[in-house]
Formats: structure tokens, sequence, C-alpha cells
């Protein structure tokens, strides 16, 4: 993305597709998306702090479910930068979103998102995030989001 917009709501991981991602088809396995968009999702929360807050709280995140919608393939050498955003922040729920995309081209490659729960790390149990955590992040709500990725994509 050489005339790249930054938008505080989104973060950014870029890395560089690997050989040992590839499958038996010659492009990357489905199953490296889901990785590269956790780690995304972790770098983000590292990053504004909310790791070692929610640690403090003896809280954790976890997952309940992912969608991810494949569009195009991506191969070894390839430079990628994964979108993530936070959507929206309930009770004990938050909603976060990703877009892969080929650096080269602009081209999108996947696009998903992850619905996380807010628990107690010890029990498991279902937890409200404290207003301190939900704080952290700066949501990017549905409404907004053509309109920003017009911007990013460009």
């Amino acid at each position: 993305m050489n005339a790249v917009v930054h938008v505080k709501q989104i973060f950014r991981y870029e890395l560089t597709i690997t050989d040992d991602t590839i499958d038996e088809n010659g492009h990357v396995n489905n199953v490296e998306y889901l990785r590269w968009m956790l780690d995304a999702a972790v770098r983000h929360a590292e990053m504004l702090g909310c790791t070692s807050a929610i640690k403090a709280l003896g809280a954790t995140w976890v997952v309940r479910t992912h969608h991810i919608t494949y569009l195009l393939p991506a191969f070894a050498g390839e430079k990628i930068v994964v979108l993530t955003w936070v959507s929206n922040l309930r009770r004990v729920l938050s909603l976060r979103k990703y877009i892969v995309v080929r650096r080269s081209d602009k081209a999108v490659l996947a696009e998903g998102q992850t619905d996380w729960v807010f628990v107690n790390a010890r029990t498991g149990k279902l937890r409200s995030i404290p207003k301190d955590i939900i704080a952290l992040f700066e949501v990017l709500p549905p409404q907004k989001e053509a309109e920003v990725m017009k911007h990013i994509l460009a």
C-alpha cells in the first residue's frame, strides 16, 4: 500500500508469506489466514495495553466464532497486510473484523470476523467487559467501514 492511509481504529499487521504456509495446491493454506487474523488481534490488543490490563483483572478473551471468506489465493514471497478493527463491544462480547490485502496490487485476499467473549481466566465464566477495557478500543462501527476502507484501499 504505497500511499498508506492510517486510520486510528484500524491496526495493520504486515508480513511476507513464507514457504511453510503453502499447501499441496501451491498457495497459502486456509488455516494460515486464521493464524494471521489471530496474530493481528493479539498484537493490536498488546499495543493498546489490553493484554496486560485483562491479565491484572484475572480475565481473558476467548473465541466464540470465526467466519472467513476466501477471495483470492496468496503465494510464497508475497507481502500482505492484515487490517483489523473492533466493530462493536457489548456486555460480554466483542466483534473484531479483518481484511487481508496483498500489498503489490491492493487485492483483497480474504475477509473475516471473530466474536470474542470476555471471561474469567480461572473459571471460564462470562464476565462483563469493564469500562476501562472498553475505553482502550476505538470502535469502527459497521456503517463507517465502507467509507474508511475506500480510503485505505485506494
